[in-house]
C-alpha cells in the first residue's frame, strides 16, 4: 500500500486550490492499475472537495457561499479568531477516497479535486494511500 504526503502552499486567507494535476502525479509514480486512493487532511482549517473544475467562477460561487453562510464577526470565543475557518473544515470534510481504474483517477468530466484553505496563507500538507484491489494491483507487471 503506497504512501506519502502532498505538500500544497497557499497564498490567500481563504481560497481554494485544484490539486487534481498534483494527484494524477502520484498516480503515474504508482504500479498501481485499479483501487482506490485516499486522501487525509491532518489540518482543522482547510478543506478537500470535489467540485467542478472547468468554470473558475464556480469556486469564487463556492467561497461566497461558505462566507455567508459562515460570517467572519459572530460573536466567535475561540481566541485565535479563526472560529469561521474551523466551521468551514466541518462543512467541506477533511477526506476523499476517489476510484482508480487504468492508473488514472475517475473523475465526472467536469470534476476536480480542490484543497480548500480558510486560514491562509500557510504551507499545508495532505496525506495519501493508495489501496490496490487485489484483483488487478500492479498496472505495469510484466509476465515471467
Amino acid at each position: 500500500m503506497p504512501n506519502g504526503q502532498l505538500k500544497i502552499s497557499t497564498i490567500s486567507n481563504v481560497e481554494l486550490v485544484n490539486i487534481t494535476s498534483e494527484i494524477d502525479k502520484i498516480l503515474q509514480s504508482q504500479p498501481i492499475s485499479s483501487g482506490v486512493i485516499h486522501l487525509f487532511n491532518p489540518h482543522t482549517t482547510a478543506g478537500l472537495i470535489i467540485n467542478e473544475g472547468a468554470d473558475p467562477d464556480v469556486c469564487l460561487d463556492i467561497l461566497q457561499g461558505l462566507a455567508h453562510m459562515v460570517p467572519r464577526n459572530l460573536g466567535y470565543k475561540h481566541r485565535e479568531g479563526n472560529s469561521p475557518s474551523h466551521i468551514m473544515t466541518m462543512l467541506t470534510g477533511s477526506n476523499l477516497t476517489l476510484f482508480i481504474e487504468n492508473g488514472k483517477l475517475q473523475l465526472g468530466t467536469w470534476q476536480k479535486v480542490f484543497f480548500c484553505e480558510f486560514d491562509g496563507p500557510r504551507t499545508r500538507s495532505i496525506r495519501w494511500k493508495i489501496i490496490a484491489d487485489p484483483q488487478q494491483p500492479f498496472a505495469n507487471t510484466l509476465a515471467s
